[in-house]
């Protein structure tokens, strides 16, 4: 297995957790239990987690009116799509530099 496989096995494993989280959260709102903070939710999206918040946001049906929440997650979304993004560039241009 490969560094990257490695890595996007890690980050799948991740994102199933913080789904389960949200997940057990939105369970104990239900039945008026303890709650999981939103600084922990957040934190498990910060962390690697964020697509699977948003699933769980999405699916569950949770958080999605609470602000300021939904902005935080929303600006961990676009942090995590600008540092992909900037991951496949760096791979890329150094897999061209090896090549020539």
């Amino acid at each position: 297995m490969t560094n990257t496989q490695s890595m996007l096995l890690v980050l799948l494993l991740f994102n199933v957790v913080t789904f389960c989280v949200y997940w057990w959260d939105k369970e104990a709102a239900r039945d008026g239990e303890w709650r999981v903070s939103e600084a922990r939710l957040l934190q498990f999206a910060l962390f690697g987690g964020s697509l699977g918040a948003v699933a769980a946001q999405k699916l569950l049906r949770h958080k999605t009116r609470k602000e300021p929440f939904r902005s935080r997650l929303r600006l961990i979304v676009l942090l995590h799509i600008a540092v992909l993004c900037l991951w496949f560039a760096l791979s890329t241009a150094l897999d061209m530099a090896t090549i020539t």
